[in-house]
């Protein structure tokens, strides 16, 4: 958003040079892997090291700490998406099903090392917030609705009500990484259409 508030800025609006995108990409990928392992101690300079680029190079990226979590969070929301995509075009509807939550639950899991950092993006910009659940949202009600239609999945649960159970898993101040997907089982198994 340019500082008037009128949209993205020319800057901004450029394609990204072929070394550019990929220093980028290598760059997420090492602030993902860094914040996995070191949480709210992960470092600029760490992230560059494990990247192999310059600390130049990823301030040129993300100036400020704040914009290397919101971009790990965005690509992290974008590969959910896809996934949504892949498991209803590739997959039967009850696997799409299983498949995109456990997609899901490694998503969550993966932001458990970062979150304080993460709610600071979202004081920063709410709208990273609202924008990303509704993505998240529609993505969960596209494959529960190719899973409705197979008839293998109860029709009495809707997406908003298996949002509500998946967030109770996955962010509960008790949770720890794995313990999603060891309740997740739960979940799956109340979802099948009774016979």
């Amino acid at each position: 958003m340019s500082e008037d508030g009128l949209g993205v800025t020319a800057v901004e609006e450029r394609p990204m040079r072929a070394d550019a995108r990929r220093n980028y990409d290598l760059l997420v990928a090492a602030a993902r892997k860094v914040f996995t392992e070191r949480g709210g101690d992960a470092s600029m300079e760490a992230i560059a090291k494990e990247a192999g680029v310059g600390v130049g190079t990823l301030y040129r990226h993300f100036p400020k700490r704040i914009d290397v979590v919101e971009a790990v969070y965005r690509t992290d929301v974008d590969v959910l998406m896809q996934a949504a995509d892949d498991v209803v075009a590739n997959l039967e509807p009850w696997p799409a099903m299983v498949a995109w939550l456990h997609a899901f639950v490694r998503y969550a899991d993966g932001k458990r090392t970062f979150m304080t950092e993460l709610h600071e993006a979202f004081d920063k910009h709410p709208e990273l917030r609202v924008e990303s659940r509704e993505r998240i949202d529609g993505a969960m009600a596209k494959v529960l609705e190719h899973a409705h239609q197979s008839g293998e999945v109860r029709t009495d649960v809707g997406s908003a009500e298996l949002m509500q159970l998946l967030y109770g898993i996955c962010s509960s101040p008790v949770a720890t990484v794995g313990s999603s997907e060891r309740l997740l089982p739960l979940i799956i198994d109340g979802l099948r259409q009774p016979s």
